[in-house]
């Protein structure tokens, strides 16, 4: 697990390299919620995901993304919007093994 930083803005890209893919995360702040586009190189991943509390992001492995996102409230449950980013709200990169299921 990995908390990517952001800032506190309404739109925003960065980059980061993810169990070596070369990820551009693109967040933005809508009028219905907080969104998600996902790139690899120049491959989209995901486009228009909505950000909310601790759902995965990407979700399936056909997408050909190695591992997933997700947004966590660090003050409750509440779905993330731009002026808690970095703060309230963490984007976290969850690894591959992080997301085995054990019964």
């Amino acid at each position: 697990m990995l908390i990517i930083p952001l800032q506190p803005v309404p739109n925003q890209t960065l980059t980061a390299v993810l169990a070596d893919q070369n990820c551009r995360i693109n967040i933005y702040q809508k009028f219905f919620g907080l969104f998600v586009d996902l790139s690899i190189g120049s491959t989209s991943i995901v486009r228009g995901v909505i950000a909310q509390q601790a759902n995965r992001i990407v979700r399936y492995p056909y997408l050909g993304f190695v591992g997933d996102l997700a947004f966590f409230d660090t003050q409750g449950a509440s779905d993330p919007d731009y002026t808690g980013l970095g703060a309230r709200y963490q984007l976290v990169y969850l690894e591959a093994a992080d997301l085995v299921v054990t019964s």
